[in-house]
């Protein structure tokens, strides 16, 4: 059958076929939290191995996101992105035969390259087929499908794992890159940067992997290792010079892969520090709230899933309206608003105790719903207007880099706030505990099991008085994102110098 394709509905088949691929990158994001313990009974796997099932992932994706998104612009986004779908999947595959510990965490680390390379490209691809009064629509959609996944995720995982097998959670990414790589060749342009040289800049490639490596290796390390251990303190000293030799080498280069004039743009730096912050709130409440929920309220990884939904269905509902909205009135507004939203949100969440019903929660999480649905689309809206479109490769890759810098430093800055607050809580309430002890109980706390010795009670008690202080911490963070987007976004619907040059000039650059 004949897909109805036309130059007048073409780039929305276009947003289709992105929306698809975001979909099974998201949907592995949440669906592989659930399969964990099944993939550790059956390949009989460590915790650290467990850990770095996430990990890998994380990491890989962090550091080449911006290197996806600048090949895109070089070499054809539409060629990057279907490389990315490609490899996505066949990793996703290759997990699914998996046999020992090694094979899978090593074939998540390229499921990552694979997302490196869709994701920027979905958001590049995008901006380039839709004008600028349209943008906002549009990518509205596009996060409006990001948080479906993350609803459906748990609910669909948790199915799969109990009536099928941890292995078909990876099996279903085949058919969805499949329909995604088909209805791309068929609507999709090829777009690329016209304006440089189709040249790697290999030394920047080189620097900028080695500087975020070691600071998302840090970061997700920091609290197994200690934030003040030779191995950490290495970690952040090679990120340094990583990071400052890539600012150098980009600064004399004739091809660089970062323009930094991006960032004398208020509204590009706005929004990046907004994507920091308020990624930083939202991941480190699911990880600790869904310790919450499974370790000290007892709930299954299935019903905790559930339990989220108040969350991703309003992001489901609002980022569409507020993409809309931002076309219409400017990306300010809605921003401001949705960040205090979340902040307000957080606050009341540092409320909780052992004790409190899901009831208590229902509020705060359909909050966190419509406050991220109010920033994410006109957040990714007012990055992708402050640049030229023929940049929107790179661009896109910043911004998806800021948003997962910013979430695993969330998690990890939180964890590292609930171990000392846990550990002065457990002080107090068990004062015949050494030091030694004290410093193993708190590493043990939302674990679930109390260790040998150590009252439950006691260790639900200090955890959830350290989330307490933890979600006023993330509260505050968020509260100043709402200052930052009032200061550096405009209250103006912004429309670039070349935003023609969207779905036009699609049509007559190079197909490939």
């Amino acid at each position: 059958m004949r897909l109805p394709i036309t130059d007048d509905n073409r780039r929305w088949w276009t947003l289709a076929a992105m929306c698809f691929a975001l979909f099974m990158v998201m949907l592995d994001n949440t669906v592989v939290n659930v399969a964990l313990p099944a993939i550790q009974r059956d390949l009989h796997m460590s915790i650290s191995g467990l850990e770095w099932t996430i990990n890998a992932y994380t990491l890989v994706l962090a550091v080449l996101l911006v290197t996806g998104g600048r090949l895109g612009d070089l070499f054809g986004r539409k060629r990057m992105f279907l490389f990315g779908v490609v490899v996505f999947a066949l990793a996703s595959a290759m997990i699914g035969f998996a046999q020992s510990e090694a094979w899978l965490v090593g074939f998540r680390a390229v499921q990552g390259i694979g997302a490196a390379f869709m994701m920027p490209g979905t958001l590049s691809i995008i901006t380039h087929s839709f004008p600028a009064e349209e943008r906002g629509k549009a990518i509205g959609t596009w996060a409006g499908v990001s948080a479906l996944a993350l609803a459906i995720g748990p609910v669909l995982g948790g199915f799969l794992v109990e009536h099928v097998s941890w292995q078909s959670i990876f099996f279903i990414n085949l058919p969805v890159a499949a329909f995604a790589i088909v209805l791309t060749l068929i609507a999709a342009n090829e777009s690329r940067d016209e304006g440089v040289a189709r040249t790697i800049d290999v030394p920047g490639v080189a620097a900028i992997t080695i500087g975020l490596g070691a600071l998302v290796f840090a970061l997700v390390e920091g609290n197994q290792w200690g934030w003040g251990s030779a191995r950490i303190l290495a970690l952040f000293a090679t990120a340094v010079i990583g990071l400052v030799g890539f600012v150098i080498i980009e600064r004399r280069s004739r091809a660089p892969m970062v323009d930094f004039t991006f960032f004398r743009s208020r509204e590009f730096f706005g929004a990046n520090a907004v994507a920091f912050i308020v990624t930083f709130g939202m991941f480190a409440m699911f990880f600790f709230l869904a310790l919450y929920m499974q370790n000290v309220r007892d709930y299954t990884a299935l019903q905790a899933g559930v339990r989220f939904l108040p969350t991703t269905l309003l992001i489901i509902v609002t980022a569409p309206l507020a993409g809309r909205l931002s076309d219409r009135i400017g990306s300010k507004l809605p921003m401001v608003a949705g960040l205090l939203i979340v902040s307000g949100s957080l606050f009341w969440q540092s409320f909780l105790t052992t004790s409190s019903g899901y009831g208590f929660l229902v509020v705060p999480f359909m909050m966190m719903g419509v406050g991220m649905g109010l920033v994410m689309s006109p957040m990714s809206t007012a990055a992708m207007n402050a640049v030229p479109v023929t940049k929107a490769g790179v661009a896109s890759g910043i911004l998806s880099m800021t948003r997962m810098v910013g979430g695993t430093f969330g998690v990890a800055a939180l964890g590292a706030l609930i171990t000392a607050l846990g550990r002065d809580r457990l002080g107090h309430l068990l004062p015949q505990a050494g030091s030694g002890q004290l410093d193993k109980l708190a590493d043990a706390l939302g674990a679930g099991a109390a260790p040998a010795g150590a009252p439950s009670s006691a260790m639900d008690d200090a955890f959830v008085h350290a989330l307490q202080g933890g979600m006023r911490l993330g509260a505050a963070v968020v509260l100043v994102g709402a200052f930052v987007a009032a200061a550096t976004i405009s209250s103006r619907r912004r429309v670039p110098a070349n935003a023609g040059q969207g779905v036009d000039a699609a049509q007559t650059e190079l197909a490939a």
